[in-house]
């Protein structure tokens, strides 16, 4: 059975896809019940790309973190390289949030088009706000209405045009009833620079929208949301790009290597802002297959690299994946992944990426997948990449995608000073040296698959790095007994990295007999499903493993075993951790799936669960 659900954001209608026995059961309509109490507030800004949605957003955001509100974000740029239609989406909370909102409390519509791609999605007594000159909106009773002439006001008021996003920041920050001095703070920071001309407009236009809604909607108290405490100290606001950039500085890396590719370029800007500061450096190569080349010229070197792409520039690098694994380098390749295939919708979100991460590239390539489930822990397993691939001397692929790279959001801010570098095992000169001529064997066997490696120059410790098999002194051999032992030795790695699993990520009832599976950015519209269907007296634990490559058996056979039905819920149509689970565990699996090039809505997820529920009589 095929369910279709309108994302009326951007004019995307995801697919969602059910595969399973249970395919056939029934499931009910979606609806908003607006009696329902609300503690947070869903606010989207729709209008041109280059108009200020994003900045308008952001500001927002930013001011809201510092007030001591729980915030998250979904924004949706333009495939376009100018123009197009664009949307930010945030969401606020007294408490943590894990998903940006399904449906909108608050419109706010730039433009004609932006209400006309937006408007479906605003909840029943939700509010809509619109640019007068630019938007003539239908009459609905359905929702209110509240004309404000942002451009108007840019104009004839502040005598400065380009001050309408500003007009905006002021017009959302009144909705919600946050004080304008976190926004105005935010603005001198921002503007202070450009002289006291500019920041003063800016500032004008700020209250200018801010005084608006006062006057114009002074009935806005169910918009208004309440937060006891401050928790400026305590939290940051980053992206998952930024995030995973942070969590890179804090293992330890020195050199990124990179060429510019959507939605993975933040990566390397933060960086190349960033490294030089720290004695690092970072580097845009010609192209993708130059990018992973260097990196491995930094490893062999000594040195901690990452490179970041996404899906197109990923597969350029397969072939030379593979010298990295026969050669034995730490290296981390970041993989934010977009819909495809081919170039495919570069702005848009797919988990598509799974079984070329897993598989990609001739021969038996063994290498770790590792696959964040949240902003915060885009910086912790930034860690864990590099933890592995320093101890194991392997690839290690950290699978982000589009909704964790853009999205902002109030995390906790890490404590550095717990935070302790893995070291790669270094050959000492003097030491135990392999083979008869007692020569340095850098791919010398050990228990565990890991030989000690050397930097160049460095004495007793020559050897030669090579896509060839070889012997334990780096030398070329294609005998079948050593092609078996080298084969075995590489492989004996996944084994430990398996075992050391960064530990999985629970929720709802573990005495449940239904369990769901996920991964990536997809655990958080289970974690918020699941906790709208324990409120139905549903039953259901969902889990998310952060190691999809190697399996994590030692984790997840338990959950497994226990349940009578497992759904498995992931943003591609193939199911591709579905097909590695069922090859791995060798049951069936019930899969539910997106693939509109959009995340899924918590009320399709909680439509599913509604769903497996009935048929097995909960």
């Amino acid at each position: 059975m095929i369910l279709d659900s309108h994302f009326r954001g951007n004019d995307i209608t995801p697919k969602i896809k059910v595969d399973s026995p249970l395919a056939r059961i029934g499931h009910k309509e979606e609806r908003d019940d607006p009696a329902l109490k609300k503690d947070d507030l869903v606010i989207r800004i729709a209008g041109e790309a280059g108009e200020g949605v994003q900045s308008t957003g952001q500001l927002v955001t930013q001011a809201a973190a510092r007030a001591g509100y729980g915030v998250l974000t979904f924004y949706s740029p333009p495939a376009e390289i100018k123009g197009g239609p664009a949307v930010y989406q945030i969401r606020l909370s007294d408490h943590r949030l894990t998903t940006p909102g399904d449906d909108l409390d608050i419109l706010i519509a730039f433009n004609q088009e932006g209400h006309d791609r937006n408007i479906r999605v605003l909840r029943e007594g939700g509010l809509l706000i619109y640019d007068s000159a630019e938007c003539v909106p239908e009459k609905n009773d359905s929702h209110r209405q509240v004309p404000l002439p942002f451009t108007e006001i840019a104009k004839s008021e502040i005598k400065f045009e380009r001050a309408k996003n500003m007009v905006a920041v002021g017009a959302v920050s009144a909705l919600f009833g946050l004080p304008t001095h976190h926004i105005s703070q935010l603005i001198t920071e921002k503007f202070s620079r450009k002289g006291e001309a500019v920041l003063s407009k800016n500032l004008a236009a700020l209250q200018a929208g801010f005084r608006y809604v006062e006057e114009k909607v002074p009935e806005r108290g169910e918009f208004i949301l309440d937060v006891s405490k401050s928790e400026e100290n305590s939290v940051i606001v980053v992206t998952g790009n930024q995030a995973i950039s942070l969590g890179a500085l804090a293992a330890g890396c020195t050199h990124i290597f990179g060429y510019p590719i959507t939605p993975a370029t933040d990566i390397l800007e933060f960086l190349a802002s960033e490294l030089p500061k720290m004695g690092g450096d970072a580097v845009q190569a010609e192209d993708e297959i130059s990018a992973l080349g260097m990196v491995l010229g930094a490893s062999f070197a000594g040195a901690r690299a990452l490179t970041a792409t996404s899906g197109p520039g990923f597969s350029l690098m397969i072939e030379t994946l593979g010298l990295a694994t026969m050669a034995e380098l730490p290296c981390v390749i970041v993989n934010v992944q977009r819909a495809g295939p081919s170039t495919g919708m570069p702005t848009r979100h797919e988990q598509g990426d799974l079984y070329i991460a897993v598989h990609g590239g001739h021969g038996e390539s063994p290498r770790i997948v590792l696959a964040p489930v949240s902003v915060e822990d885009c910086f912790y397993q930034a860690l864990q990449a590099f933890h592995f691939s320093e101890k194991f001397q392997t690839p290690v692929i950290l699978l982000s995608d589009t909704a964790l790279a853009v999205r902002n959001q109030s995390i906790a801010r890490p404590d550095l000073s717990a935070i302790h570098p893995t070291e790669r095992l270094r050959f000492i000169p003097g030491s135990q040296v392999g083979g008869p001529d007692h020569t340095y064997s850098r791919y010398r066997f050990t228990a565990d698959g890991v030989s000690p490696m050397s930097a160049p120059g460095q004495a007793q410790g020559q050897y030669v790095a090579t896509g060839l098999e070889h012997v334990e002194r780096s030398s070329p051999s294609y005998s079948p007994e050593t092609h078996m032992q080298m084969t075995e030795k590489r492989f004996r790695k996944l084994e430990l990295a398996a075992k050391e699993a960064p530990p999985v990520e629970r929720c709802g009832d573990p005495g449940s007999e239904i369990g769901i599976i996920s991964w990536g950015s997809t655990f958080g519209v289970v974690q918020e499903a699941v906790a709208q269907a324990a409120e139905k007296g549903l039953s259901v634990e969902g889990i998310a493993p952060k190691l999809l490559w190697p399996i994590p058996d030692r984790q997840l056979r338990d959950f497994v075993e226990r349940k009578r039905i497992v759904i498995v819920a992931e943003v591609n149509y193939t199911g591709q951790f579905a097909q590695l689970l069922q090859a791995h565990f060798g049951r069936e699996f019930h899969r539910v799936n997106a693939y509109g090039g959009t995340p899924f809505k918590v009320s399709q997820m909680l439509q599913a669960i509604e769903g497996v529920c009935a048929h097995v009589g909960k």
